[in-house]
């Protein structure tokens, strides 16, 4: 196998392995340049993959071919729903940020597995028959070199997803409301001064974020797993955390940076089978991604400077 045809194998599948982070990691952006510290992303996303497993199978007579997109729709509202008692604990009680992450993920894996056993009388769902499938992107495809690596046997979540990432880094740093979800992150007395609603500014990019994670968790779900249990989503949030602070709380950092935990789960996956790394033992493989994520936090986390107020509540009227 040429050099070439490794890299026709290992990146489309890197890029459909990032997808679900990329949106996860931009959910985090909103949430953290808001100032709300957001490590419930991993409970987000489970919610998400839930909600879209279980909208698949009930409703697949209804909506057919189109039910994953559909479930996707679902996993989104539902997650962004969810979301709320992170926003509501953070931004109105003032709780602290992190416990409130925390049971978030705790709350969102309890909920969905005593559904689960409640719902189909085991621990995991059935196997979805409506899922994301590859396709060729017409035209694109035909270019020579990057054509097969990235318009062959594509998703088009995967595209959605760079769409999504672009458009949070216009949204962020070229409109007035993604001015405000920024001044509120780094000087919320200053923003209140100004007019600008804190508490509602920091409770929409919660939202954001949790609709953003759903979308990721229902995509994982509906894309790789099939099906859901007590370890579809293992992981993956935390990754996207990683992601997020890796690219230093910047929307293109964040993409940047999802596809190379996605690069490190493709590896764990389909290492195997290429010749340059199929004699390293499996188990490697497996726990690249983690050792990854972990580096990556260890090494950047004194480094990566985050929003000023991130992970502050704010009272009005206090100095």
């Amino acid at each position: 196998m040429s050099f070439l045809e490794v890299l026709y194998f290992i990146v489309p599948n890197a890029i459909f392995y990032a997808a679900p982070l990329i949106f996860t990691a931009i959910g985090g952006v909103f949430s953290e340049r808001s100032g709300v510290v957001n490590i419930g992303l991993e409970g987000l996303m489970v919610i998400g993959a839930f909600v879209g497993i279980v909208f698949n199978l009930f409703f697949v007579d209804v909506f057919g071919s189109s039910t994953e997109w559909v479930a996707l729709l679902a996993a989104m509202i539902v997650a962004m729903i969810f979301s709320l008692l992170h926003a509501v604990a953070a931004i109105s009680f003032r709780a602290d940020q992190v416990v409130s992450g925390v049971a978030i993920n705790l709350l969102a894996v309890a909920v969905t597995l005593f559904l689960v056993k409640m719902i189909f009388g085991k621990g995991q769902t059935d196997f979805i028959q409506e899922r994301f499938l590859r396709t060729d992107i017409p035209i694109l495809e035909n270019i020579p070199v990057i054509g097969p690596m990235f318009f062959q046997h594509v998703y088009y979540t995967s595209i959605l997803a760079f769409a999504v990432a672009i458009l949070a880094w216009v949204v962020l740093y070229f409109t007035p409301f993604g001015l405000r979800i920024r001044a509120v992150g780094e000087h919320p007395m200053a923003a209140d001064t100004m007019g600008i609603n804190v508490s509602k500014m920091r409770y929409i990019a919660v939202m954001i974020s949790g609709a953003l994670a759903g979308i990721g968790g229902a995509i994982y779900a509906q894309s790789i797993s099939l099906d859901f249990g007590h370890s579809t989503i293992n992981g993956q949030g935390f990754m996207a955390l990683a992601a997020m602070i890796f690219g230093k709380w910047h929307p293109l950092g964040a993409l940047g940076a999802a596809l190379f935990f996605g690069f490190a789960q493709a590896l764990s996956i389909v290492g195997g089978s290429l010749p340059i790394i199929e004699e390293v033992p499996k188990v490697f493989l497996l726990i690249l991604p983690y050792v990854l994520t972990i580096l990556a936090l260890a090494g950047f986390i004194g480094k990566a400077t985050s929003p000023k107020a991130n992970g502050i509540p704010y009272i009005k009227g206090n100095r």
